[in-house]
């Protein structure tokens, strides 16, 4: 493992100042606020500076969305570790993406940001790539254990699918729920305080549908999820949080 330079030290600590201020001005301000100048000016160097790092406002936000994946891998590589059966570690990777957006609200916000084709097409592609590399392992972490259910014989999978159709509704599922939550006034009023658990409960039931066993019925998912909170992530008790803050 080679040893930085000062030089590069005093590179990677500026860049990630940037990304500090960057985030909490993204948060305060909203898109429309980030600005380059003002960037520049809370950190005390010019917005050349700033340039050297980012190629654009656009590129800027593009290195906040992968700070957000690599720090959601990270939390789905630990549920991929928990002990247990395949679907006990699905259980502990929907876990992994509560805790997530529950510790960190402010990330989601970039991500989001980035779905929206004009922002992402004007990054660099240095910052898409870095982009693609994170969903990647964040994907084939989710596509392992689905993999390891149908190894192990928990899992038959129907005829003329694979392992990415399965993994795409969940993805598909757990993504609309949060935009359904937070475009939606009307549904939002109707639902429970623990918006949560009704997407829980959805998961369940696609899994069910699909014959991943145990089946819900035969299983206590939720005495796994308060597990998979201790072994893996260190949490003693779940709280009752909203998707939609």
């Amino acid at each position: 493992m080679s040893v930085l330079t000062r030089k590069q030290r005093e590179i990677r600590q500026r860049e990630q100042q940037i990304l500090v201020v960057a985030r909490q001005m993204l948060l305060e301000r909203g898109y429309l606020g980030l600005n380059m100048d003002r960037i520049a000016e809370a950190i005390g160097y010019s917005k050349g500076t700033v340039y050297q790092h980012f190629s654009s406002k656009e590129d800027l936000l593009a290195a906040l969305c992968v700070q957000t994946k690599q720090k959601r891998v990270e939390f789905f590589e630990k549920a991929a570790r928990f002990t247990g059966k395949p679907r006990e570690r699905m259980t502990a990777i929907s876990l992994a993406h509560e805790l997530f957006i529950s510790q960190f609200p402010d990330y989601s916000r970039s991500d989001e940001l980035l779905n929206i084709e004009s922002i992402f097409a004007k990054a660099s592609e240095c910052q898409q790539d870095a982009m693609r590399e994170v969903e990647g392992r964040c994907v084939d972490t989710v596509c392992g254990i689905a993999q390891d259910a149908v190894t192990c014989g928990d899992l038959v999978m129907p005829a003329n699918w694979n392992i990415y159709d399965m993994i795409y509704g969940l993805y598909g599922m757990s993504y609309g729920c949060r935009a359904a939550i937070k475009n939606c006034t009307a549904l939002h009023e109707l639902m429970s305080p623990d918006d949560r658990a009704a997407l829980r409960r959805n998961q369940e039931a696609l899994l069910d549908g699909w014959g991943w066993r145990p089946l819900s019925s035969d299983w206590d998912y939720e005495a796994t999820r308060k597990r998979a909170a201790a072994e893996a992530f260190g949490v003693s008790e779940l709280a009752t949080v909203s998707s939609g803050t």
